[in-house]
């Protein structure tokens, strides 16, 4: 008899449920959460992503399907059985403890996943998609500069902030950076662990509305140092868009050497 095996998928899916959490600042919450599956949990890089399905009301758990298939199965769910599904980044993974902390960006009842994070207590359960330890190569991480840059151009708002975090605190001691960070209030300010080569700028958009171009127009007034730069550049989909393109098209840089993701939509949702 022929033994199929079945193969090992990028991803897969993990049940957990929150042990505990922490307020990092005014609007934001650090959730760890825990479970036997973890243990086959990894990360790659240090803005690694993963995916969380939360619940709908009257669900203990979120209903998602596994296997190669789960997408288009997830896909055909009925609108009141599918899951809310949103992207988060790894703030901290423990597979030996079986436990992962995700920080979540808090804005009232404005998405599911704020929704959520707001009410969030010690036993309550989710899925999360992430990358499996045993299939090569791991995927789902962007930071990835060419090793003949010079420097490092970082830049988001408040949500890109745990993978900025991330990144800074795992880069080269003789690294050197420019940080731009963009959050809704000066609370939102807090040490970073980063290279004495690093730059941080803190910018407080206060009544603005997010993605109105607060940090292309701090960028653009910046004068960026000698040498070629790498960028990476997160937060909301059109103002990543737009920054994007003021450093190709103004300041010179390469596509190549300019990574960047809309991590949210203003009026819309970014599964």
């Amino acid at each position: 008899m022929t033994v199929t095996e079945t193969a090992v998928q990028p991803y897969s899916m993990f049940r957990v449920e929150v042990v505990r959490t922490e307020r990092i600042s005014p609007a934001m919450l650090r959730v760890t959460f825990a479970g036997p599956d973890l243990a086959l949990c990894t990360t790659a890089g240090n803005d690694q992503r993963i995916k969380l399905f939360f619940p709908l009301p009257g669900q203990s758990e979120p209903i998602v399907p596994e296997g190669e298939d789960w997408f288009p199965e997830y896909r055909a769910l009925p609108d009141d059985i599918r899951p809310p599904m949103r992207t988060f980044t790894i703030s901290a993974l423990r597979p030996e403890r079986h436990e992962v902390d995700v920080d979540f960006v808090l804005h009232g009842d404005l998405g599911p996943a704020s929704r959520w994070a707001g009410k969030a207590q010690p036993g309550d359960r989710l899925t999360i998609l992430g990358p499996d330890v045993r299939h090569s190569p791991i995927l789902g991480y962007e930071y990835k500069p060419d090793e003949s840059t010079d420097w490092t151009l970082l830049a988001g708002d408040e949500t890109a902030l745990p993978a900025i975090a991330a990144i800074l605190s795992a880069m080269p001691a003789d690294r050197h950076a420019l940080v731009f960070l963009e959050v809704c209030s000066a609370r939102e300010m807090r040490p970073l662990d980063c290279p004495a080569g690093a730059h941080v700028t803190w910018l407080c958009r206060g009544d603005a509305p997010a993605g109105g171009g607060v940090l292309r127009d701090a960028i653009a007034r910046t004068a960026f140092p000698a040498g070629r730069p790498y960028a990476w550049l997160a937060g909301e989909s059109s103002a990543v868009v737009e920054l994007r393109r003021h450093l190709v098209r103004e300041r010179g840089l390469d596509k190549s050497d300019v990574y960047f993701s809309g991590y949210w939509l203003l009026g819309g949702a970014i599964e």
